[in-house]
């Protein structure tokens, strides 16, 4: 008897601790699959307030502990005025739906003294960016430009525009197209920027109606340009669009795979943010309210409302959950709508509709398999000329039947169906470079021949003339330490360019990053540099219609596994006519390289790409960036303070430290000078491209007479005055960053500046 008094006890606390794990097992399911928005009855409980002043504010957005999704959506109430987060960024406006925020946000002046404002200061904007759409980067004056920095990766690169006029009757209220005011668009997914507004002679002969220049960003739709902003222009602050967004990098459908944080609610559906990243939530149809609480989204009632439903005075109106229904009263037919069969009264002859729907679908079946194939082919046919002639094709074929025959061979046109195959279908696994002009991927052809395929952006007519240009240029050129291009393709809704593919990276990445920097000898350094000069020799000089490349950089020149220099990029480049010695063309290049004389003259010449191959010769000497706005005013510019330390005999402290000085002293010293040199602002007293190649061919010719051990493959190929003013902004003192010294000079603005920006890649 006590035996099965135990065995009864042990089955009891079996079962109980059974229970136990059941219980347990059904909260931990219930815990998992529980929604992350709160409901509106949590936010009532936690006293979230909905408004701050004028503002209503609703979740994800709140001004409390608990009543935001998280601290990138804290709006701080102060005074019944709100900001956003901690900073002083006061919020007009909260858009859910749209994915908007609206702010205010301050104005850049120059009255002598230039006010440089930095956006956001000390925020957290992850979730957040300046709206492309909605706002433009605006400068009012008639002696005017201003500029916008923006971080992009490790580097800034600026956007600004120019306004100029003599006299105040030239200038009309509305319209901002640069007399007076400018507009230009801000990029995509920008979180933060720095505006400068600046005069180009200090307000000049317009000081009397324009006594100080501005420079911001608006949101478009609230700015409305007047004269009298030219007098005075009062505001201090103007209104800005934000874009905004839940999650840092999420897809909809990786956020719908963790439900507890995922922030949209019931009858929600989920959308990708316009910032680029994240997404938002927005109520299905038939509901509305708010997609960011669990039961935010309620049900709308069409039937109480006869705009918001289709069904006739005939027919009753039901409600369903995100919809309604209309039904037909008796002995009617139809469906009970307006827009539909309706109700109609008499008898329907079911089988005359199902033969007369029968013999109607086999007829369609018919014809449509009969017809598909002569419409199929005309549709490719069609979209492939479309295509051809949107891209340039017959500007392409003008432009190569000039050409002599062989060269006109050797460009070879590929087919899309071949390019998709070599890039796995354009797979973001193959992207090895973005720049301004498109995309390029790795492919690899049938034949197993490893390509660089660069896939251009939607372009306007401007931008396919730069395309042609590309594929004409390269076409005529047969150089070893050009990248060759192997043809193009014309099918696609944007143009595809096939170049040779260089495996070892640019030769920025190779001097600024320490590691690989480590490997760059100053042989290989020297060697590089004369061989990237006999290229632009040869363009200059050697090819049969003389060539500029107008972008020469870092960045567009590419390295093999031996290190031997390949030159890329000529979208930007422009064949000069045997008769002429200079263009006059738009501003367009690279900040840091620009020519300063083509910047003011818009005379682009052969001596352009001088002064920018010596910006790279600077590079390569001291293994610094180009631009630094981290640094002292007098070190941002690179070319300007490397100058400004030849001047004063201490070139050897800006040597880069990775280069062994023992022994090459005396070449660093002439390859500096050459630099220097290369870097004379007035464009006819700096040397041609033919005569630094065959310096530097002749300092490499003597390191191998002096070590003829050291074997160095050249190429076989040829090898502070503007305008009659002054120009002082390269009279600078080289110091350190500690000193104290007053430095006087060019305003710096002028070399940083880029008139319409298109070209840098």
């Amino acid at each position: 008897m006590a035996c099965l008094q135990g065995m009864q006890l042990q089955l009891q606390s079996i079962i109980m601790m059974l229970v136990l794990v059941v219980v347990v097992v059904i909260f931990s399911l219930s815990a998992a699959t529980k929604a992350a928005p709160p409901t509106e009855a949590d936010l009532k409980n936690h006293d979230c307030m909905n408004r701050c002043g004028n503002l209503s504010i609703s979740y994800p957005f709140g001004v409390k502990e608990n009543c935001y999704l998280s601290e990138e959506f804290f709006i701080n109430c102060r005074d019944s005025q709100p900001y956003l987060q901690h900073g002083k960024v006061h919020v007009t406006n909260i858009l859910l739906e749209e994915g908007e925020l609206g702010i205010m946000n301050y104005i850049s002046h120059y009255d002598g003294n230039s006010t440089q404002l930095d956006f956001p200061s000390s925020l957290n904007l992850s979730k957040f960016s300046i709206s492309t759409t909605k706002n433009k980067f605006t400068v009012i004056g008639c002696d005017s430009y201003g500029y916008l920095d923006i971080p992009i990766d490790s580097d800034w690169v600026a956007v600004g525009c120019v306004s100029r006029c003599r006299s105040i009757d030239y200038v009309h209220n509305g319209t901002c197209s640069g007399i007076g005011c400018c507009q230009t668009s801000i990029p995509e997914r920008v979180s933060q920027i720095n505006i400068t507004a600046y005069s180009f002679f200090d307000r000049g002969n317009v000081s009397d109606f324009n006594p100080c220049s501005y420079a911001f960003v608006v949101e478009e739709a609230a700015f409305n340009f007047s004269t009298t902003y030219l007098q005075n222009f009062t505001e201090d602050m103007v209104p800005l669009v934000l874009d905004w967004g839940i999650s840092d990098n999420e897809t909809c459908d990786e956020a719908k795979r963790n439900l507890t944080s995922y922030a949209c609610g019931d009858h929600s559906d989920c959308y990708s943010a316009k910032i680029g990243h994240g997404y938002l939530c927005k109520c299905s149809k038939g509901y509305e309210g708010n997609a960011y609480l669990s039961d935010g989204c309620k049900d709308i009632d069409e039937c109480a409302d006869p705009n918001l439903n289709h069904c006739v005075e005939e027919s009753k109106c039901l409600n369903k959950p995100g919809d309604y229904t209309c039904s037909c009263p008796n002995r009617y037919h139809g469906d009970g709508t307006t827009d539909g069969t309706r109700c109609t009264t008499g008898g329907v002859i079911v089988p005359q509709i199902v033969i007369g729907v029968a013999i109607g679908a086999l007829t369609v079946l018919v014809s449509s398999s009969w017809l598909y194939w002569i419409f199929n082919k005309r549709k490719h046919m069609k979209l492939k000329e479309k295509f051809f002639k949107q891209n340039g094709g017959l500007m392409l074929k003008q432009q190569l039947s000039r050409l002599e025959r062989p060269t006109r061979e050797v460009i070879k046109i590929f087919t899309l169906e071949e390019l998709k195959q070599a890039t796995n279908n354009y797979d973001d696994n193959r992207i090895v470079g973005r720049g301004g002009f498109g995309t390029v991927y790795k492919g690899i052809l049938v034949d197993n021949t490893t390509v660089a395929i660069k896939k251009s952006q939607i372009m306007n007519q401007s931008q396919i003339e730069q395309f042609i240009n590309e594929v004409v240029v390269l076409s005529q050129i047969n150089h070893r330490n050009v990248v060759k291009l192997l043809g193009c393709c014309l099918e696609t809704q944007v143009p595809l360019l096939v170049y040779e593919f260089i495996t070892n990276g640019t030769l920025f990445e190779h001097i600024h990053n320490r590691i690989k920097a480590s490997n760059m000898s100053w042989e290989n350094r020297l060697r590089i540099a004369a061989e990237t000069a006999g290229v632009l020799s040869y363009l200059h000089s050697a090819a049969s219609v003389p060539i500029i490349h107008r972008d020469v950089k870092s960045t567009n020149i590419l390295l093999d596994d031996n290190y031997i220099a390949k030159v890329s990029d000529f979208g930007a480049s422009r064949l000069v006519p045997q008769d002429q010695d200079q263009l006059a063309t738009v501003v367009q290049g690279t900040l840091g390289y620009l020519d300063p004389e083509y910047m003011l003259t818009n005379q682009l010449t052969e001596k352009s790409d001088v002064y920018s191959f010596g910006v790279v010769l600077v590079e390569l000497i001291t293994g610094k960036k180009v631009l630094s706005f981290d640094k002292p005013e007098k070190e941002r510019s690179l070319a300007r303070y490397f100058l400004s330390c030849m001047k004063n005999d201490r070139l050897f402290q800006v040597i880069d430290e990775q280069i062994e000085i023992e022994g090459i002293v005396e070449e660093l010293t002439e390859v500096a000078n050459i630099a220097k040199r290369c870097l004379i602002v007035k464009g006819e007293e700096r040397p041609t491209m033919k005569e630094v190649a065959m310096e530097l061919e002749g300092l490499i010719n003597k390191k191998m007479k002096k070590h003829p051990w050291v074997k160095i493959d050249l190429n076989g190929e040829e090898s502070e005055h503007l305008l009659g003013g002054k120009l002082s902004g390269f009279e600078l003192e080289c110091t350190t960053s500690s000193s104290n010294t007053t430095t006087t000079g060019y305003d710096s603005v002028r070399e940083r500046m880029m008139l319409p920006m298109d070209g840098g890649r």
